[in-house]
C-alpha cells in the first residue's frame, strides 16, 4: 500500500491534515460499531479492516517523516557525515549509563589496586619499624606548637626521655566536651569512634576528658600504685579520683603529670597532662615506667 492509496481508502485527498484523518477514521469507527450492534456480528468487516490498515499506514508515514525532519535539523549540518553523527548520538543517548557504569567499574578497579599497593607499602613500612614501646592517645584540649596536630615532634621528644626505648607512637585528637564549633563536634565523634576500635596503652587527658573517659570503665585502677610504687613521688593532688561507672566505682584512674619538667619539654600546649592506663594494655609495665619517670623529674 502506498500513501495515495491509503488516503483514497479513507476518502481523503493526499494533502489532508492529521486532524482530518483522525476525524474521518472516527467516523468509520462509529459506523463499524453501529453495524456490529445492528447485526450482532462482532467480527471486523473486511472494509473496516482495510480502512484501519490505511489509517495506520498514514500515521506511520507521518511519524517517519517527522523523524526524518528532526534528524535533518539535528544532523544535516554534518552533511555526508550525518549518518555517522546520528549513530554516535544514538549510542550516547542509549548507552550512556552503560558507558558510565563501565567507567565507574574501571575507576573502582584502579582505586582498589592503588589501595592494595598502599596497604602493602604501609605493611612493609610497619614491619621495618622497631617494636612498639608505648602507644598513646591524647584526648582533649591539646595543641601542637605549629597547630598542624602532627605528633612526630612530641614522639621524638618523649622518646628522648626513655633511652632504652626505640619507638613511641601518639595520636592527638583535640576537642572540647563543650563543643563550640562543627569541628569540635566532628572531633568528638571521631574520638568516640576511635575509643571503640583503637587500643592504646595510655590515654593522655585534660581535666574534662579524664572523668569523661574514666566513666567508660576503660581505665585501669591505680590506687595500689598510688599507695605503693608512686607514694613517695606524688605531689599533692596529683592522683585525682574519678568515677569508673557502676561496675568499677570511684578510684584513681590517672596521674596528673602537668608539673613535671620533662612534660614541659614536650612541644604541646595543654591545660592538664593526666595519664591513664588502658585496662587491657599489653604494655602496662612500660606505661607504669612512663608515669614513674615523669614523677621522678618533679622537684
Amino acid at each position: 500500500m502506498d500513501l495515495k492509496t491509503a488516503y483514497e481508502r479513507l476518502g481523503l485527498p493526499e494533502n489532508a491534515s492529521r486532524e482530518m484523518v483522525e476525524k474521518r477514521y472516527d467516523m468509520y469507527l462509529r459506523q463499524e460499531r453501529r453495524r456490529r450492534r445492528e447485526t450482532g456480528d462482532d467480527r471486523e468487516s473486511p472494509e473496516f479492516a482495510e480502512i484501519t490498515r490505511a489509517y495506520r499506514f498514514i500515521l506511520e508515514q507521518e511519524e517517519k517523516q517527522a523523524v526524518s525532519e528532526l534528524n535533518e535539523q539535528q544532523y544535516g549540518k554534518y552533511k555526508r557525515y550525518a549518518g555517522l553523527a546520528e549513530k554516535i548520538d544514538h549510542f550516547i543517548t542509549y548507552y550512556k549509563w552503560h558507558t558510565l557504569g563501565a567507567l565507574l567499574i574501571v575507576a573502582l578497579i584502579i582505586y582498589g589496586i592503588h589501595s592494595y599497593i598502599e596497604h602493602r607499602e604501609e605493611q612493609a613500612r610497619l614491619a621495618a619499624l622497631p617494636p612498639m614501646d608505648i602507644y598513646g592517645m591524647m584526648l582533649g584540649q591539646f595543641y601542637t606548637e605549629d597547630l598542624d596536630m602532627e605528633t612526630d615532634a612530641i614522639e621524638t621528644a618523649m622518646l628522648g626521655h626513655f633511652p632504652d626505648w626505640q619507638r613511641v607512637e601518639l595520636e592527638l585528637l583535640s576537642f572540647s566536651l563543650e563543643p563550640r564549633s562543627e569541628l569540635d563536634f566532628a572531633m568528638l565523634q571521631k574520638a568516640t569512634a576511635l575509643l571503640a576500635t583503637e587500643k592504646p596503652d595510655i590515654y593522655i587527658l585534660d581535666s574534662q576528658t579524664y572523668p569523661w573517659l574514666a566513666q567508660s570503665g576503660i581505665l585501669l585502677e591505680l590506687d595500689a600504685y598510688v599507695a605503693g610504687r608512686f607514694a613517695s613521688l606524688l605531689p599533692e593532688d596529683a592522683a585525682p579520683k574519678a568515677s569508673g561507672g557502676e561496675e568499677y566505682g570511684e578510684h584513681v584512674y590517672g596521674i596528673d603529670l602537668t608539673s613535671s619538667p620533662l612534660i614541659g619539654e614536650l612541644p604541646v600546649y595543654k591545660e592538664r597532662f593526666i595519664v591513664g592506663i588502658r585496662r587491657d594494655s599489653e604494655r602496662i609495665d612500660n606505661a607504669l615506667h612512663l608515669i614513674e619517670t615523669y614523677l621522678k623529674a618533679i622537684p
